[in-house]
């Protein structure tokens, strides 16, 4: 390997660990508990995924991704995280889930993360 291979490969690196000091930082200021449990968001570059977590009893309460939708033709990946914000709120007040602490798990609060917050404040959850 030549030293621009090798400088590539460690910004690769170095990038991701970015994301992941920034989610540690979040999650040490951040606890789900039975009252107000945590509403955690995963993104990938297809799909984005949501749980509400009681870091008390490290269980998942309720969950929800964009892979469970129907009728995705056609539909934007923020449209999509809008509805998963509001299927995963429907989801929790079904079990009497009333207001979570938001965790964003690194990422920016922007596009699909913010709209997936809001269509959860949109079906009835307190962030």
């Amino acid at each position: 390997m030549d030293q621009e291979e090798l400088l590539n490969m460690y910004h690769v690196t170095r990038r991701k660990t970015k994301r992941e000091r920034r989610k540690l930082s979040i999650r040490s200021k951040i606890f789900g508990t039975p009252e107000t449990p945590r509403l955690s968001v995963f993104r990938s570059n297809n799909y984005i995924y949501a749980q509400i977590i009681d870091d008390t009893k490290d269980t998942t309460l309720a969950e929800f991704s964009s892979r469970k939708l129907e009728n995705k033709k056609g539909v934007t990946k923020t449209q999509e995280a809008f509805e998963v914000g509001k299927e995963v709120a429907k989801r929790a007040l079904e079990k009497s889930i009333k207001s979570v602490v938001f965790d964003r798990s690194g990422y920016r609060y922007h596009g699909r993360v913010k709209s997936l917050a809001e269509g959860a404040r949109d079906g009835g959850l307190k962030l």
